[in-house]
């Protein structure tokens, strides 16, 4: 299929942008990405399972009390005898799958629930045949579009599950003394039927892990600086809430970096503003580094505003984290001739605490280091205050 995603040449990269740009016409992800997809496909199919099951279960129900108005007598014994296992095995497929803490056996799950159903179903029909040739097999076909395209099954899947059950009504038949050249006609319409519902599948499954590449990069988007790669104001106000529940939950300190480059307008007066993107990016960079623990953020709060949150830390280790990184952009050496505090580039940091048990809002977190940044600033810049 075309790539016609030109936008995606004005995103940062991204695992996401990458792949859509290499594009996934084998349905193939890099494979980190494939398997974020398979957890997303789980979960987001789950309600579509649960129906397409309760569905299937009233049909099979249908369909026994159909083949007891049109089955021999002879044969209807062994025809309900299918009917029950497969309707048992249905049901402890039901009561595992409405259970969500099964959710990681819910793909073995639906696939033994198709092939119970269409192996089932070719039983039958080999049973019926035997009796009265006339029996209807094109229900098999039923089977076949289901799992192409209502169980949520990725293409891979549906056409294993559909070639077990083509297989199974082959023998079936075989073994009912179906003869060949029926047997023949039945196949191929039940190929060809398998082929549109493979094409159609096909055409799904894109347009699912687009969606999901799509819908992923729109959401780092969202919350994310598109020229750092940090996470953004809305991201920060977002998070804080759940942090801040979670340190006072677990008794654990948060630490607020407020950080602002140094005569950053004048740097771009001298540099331009392309040099400017670059040395932002290279302050990112280093709050990236800054932030390895998972519940801490770097964030880009505007024009040359940083900030790092730090989870789980005192106000000792936060002051030696905030002269490290201050340390850091200066070690980096990147020429600032406009400066009046240095002749490199350089970053003011203020610096604000918040212990175990004291409740604070983040507005209230923030004015504080605020104070501190601008006490920083007051006092010759280039420093670290708290």
């Amino acid at each position: 299929m075309p790539n016609y995603h030109a936008w995606l040449d004005e995103v940062r990269p991204s695992p996401y942008a990458d792949q859509l740009n290499l594009g996934f016409r084998w349905l193939r992800f890099s494979r980190g990405l494939e398997r974020e997809y398979r957890t997303y496909i789980i979960e987001e199919s789950f309600d579509l399972k649960r129906i397409a099951l309760s569905v299937a279960t009233v049909i099979w129900l249908a369909l026994a009390a159909l083949d007891m108005l049109v089955v021999p007598a002879s044969h209807l014994g062994w025809v309900l005898a299918v009917r029950v296992v497969v309707l048992l095995i249905l049901l402890v497929c039901a009561a595992l799958i409405l259970q969500r803490r099964h959710i990681h056996l819910l793909l073995p799950l639906s696939m033994t629930c198709i092939l119970v159903l269409g192996v089932g179903a070719a039983l039958i029909v080999g049973i019926a045949h035997r009796a009265d040739p006339a029996y209807p097999y094109e229900g098999l076909l039923l089977v076949s579009m289901a799992a192409y395209f209502l169980v949520g099954l990725r293409l891979s899947e549906a056409i294993a599950c559909s070639l077990v059950v083509l297989l199974a009504y082959v023998l079936a038949e075989w073994f009912a003394g179906l003869p060949v050249p029926r047997l023949i006609n039945n196949v191929l319409f039940l190929a060809f039927g398998n082929l549109i519902g493979a094409v159609g599948c096909y055409l799904l499954e894109y347009k699912s892990r687009e969606y999901f590449l799509i819908s992923r990069l729109m959401r780092l988007l969202a919350y994310h600086d598109s020229l750092t790669g940090l996470h953004n104001r809305r991201s920060f106000n977002r998070q804080f809430e759940r942090l801040l529940r979670q340190a006072q939950r677990d008794g654990k300190p948060l630490a607020l970096l407020l950080c602002d480059i140094d005569h950053f307008k004048a740097y771009n007066d001298c540099y331009g503003h392309q040099a400017g993107d670059m040395a932002l990016q290279r302050v990112g960079a280093l709050l990236e580094q800054a932030a390895r623990r998972p519940l801490d953020m770097g964030v880009r709060l505007g024009g040359e505003e940083f900030a790092l949150l730090l989870f789980d830390i005192g106000a000792d280790e936060a002051l030696q984290r905030a002269e490290a990184l201050r340390q850091s952009l200066e070690a980096a050496g990147i020429a600032h001739r406009g400066s009046d505090s240095a002749q490199v580039l350089t970053m003011s940091i203020g610096v604000a605490c918040l212990s175990p048990g004291t409740p604070t809002e983040l507005s209230q977190l923030f004015e504080q280091a605020d104070r501190a940044l601008y006490e920083a600033k007051a006092f010759g810049r280039n420093r670290v205050a708290t």
